[in-house]
């Protein structure tokens, strides 16, 4: 376990706001099936979430600027720190009562993302790496999967949304990675996919138009866990929004196939 100063800091700030999401989720069941009313539900308990993770990150880290999934970026006085937070992923499971979300928390210092939190509250996991400390779930060390055999490996992914674009490649893309693994599976949390990875679950993941708090902690994690992370358009992490991620055979045999479609 990695029992530093920041990770401290930033643990600590992600249960805070755990205690506040868990009793909000056990209301979900409650609360009728209206556009309107659950939507309202769901963004007030995200946005209360991560005030009290900002809140405490400020104390902890006076100074430090913010990348928030709701509030937008918030410039620090302290320029080489960030930190990336989303306060519930995984929206559309937690609003339909399905116990797959997550808070996750990362640090940027200086252009390169260094510490990472992604905890899912509903299944009691919590997913910690620091660079050049390892990665850890609930204690355990994490180490990406061993497999060698594109046939074996069971490959996550991200689906987009309606609204979002982008179906006509996905759906090729699907069926090139189709043909080429065992099986795929898509869960509805980015974060947590990733975590996911690091920990051996995946083989190898990819999802394209994402934000920097859906991947900035399991960025840390992959890494430590002795994975793979990179980027589809080549660019750097903190600016990247189309990424990919496995073990050493599954991300490139992944990428090749993405690339094939």
């Amino acid at each position: 376990m990695i029992r530093s100063p920041l990770m401290t800091v930033m643990t600590d700030a992600v249960m805070k706001a755990s205690r506040s999401l868990k009793r909000d989720f056990g209301e979900v069941e409650n609360l009728q099936v209206l556009a309107k009313g659950p939507g309202d539900f769901v963004s007030k308990a995200d946005t209360k979430a991560e005030e009290i993770i900002r809140a405490a990150l400020e104390k902890a880290r006076p100074g430090y600027g913010f990348v928030m999934e709701e509030a937008g970026s918030v410039a620090g006085t302290d320029e080489s720190n960030r930190w990336h937070i989303d306060p519930l992923d995984g929206t559309h499971n937690f609003l339909r009562g399905i116990p797959h979300w997550n808070i996750s928390v990362a640090l940027e210092r200086d252009n390169q993302f260094i510490a990472g939190v992604i905890y899912d509250a509903a299944k009691d996991e919590l997913f910690i790496a620091e660079k050049g400390k390892g990665a850890y779930v609930n204690n355990r060390r994490m180490r990406v999967s061993g497999r060698r055999e594109p046939t074996e490996m069971l490959i996550g992914m991200g689906v987009p949304h309606i609204g979002k674009g982008g179906h006509p490649l996905f759906l090729r893309e699907l069926g090139a990675v189709m043909t080429r693994f065992s099986n795929v599976r898509r869960m509805g949390c980015a974060a947590l996919d990733i975590a996911y990875v690091a920990a051996g679950r995946f083989d190898a993941w990819w999802e394209r138009d994402l934000n920097t708090w859906d991947f900035a902690a399991g960025a840390v994690m992959i890494r430590e866990a002795g994975g793979t992370f990179g980027t589809l358009d080549g660019k750097q992490p903190t600016m990247a929004r189309d990424i990919i991620c496995g073990n050493e055979i599954g991300e490139p045999a992944l990428r090749a196939a993405l690339k094939a479609a």
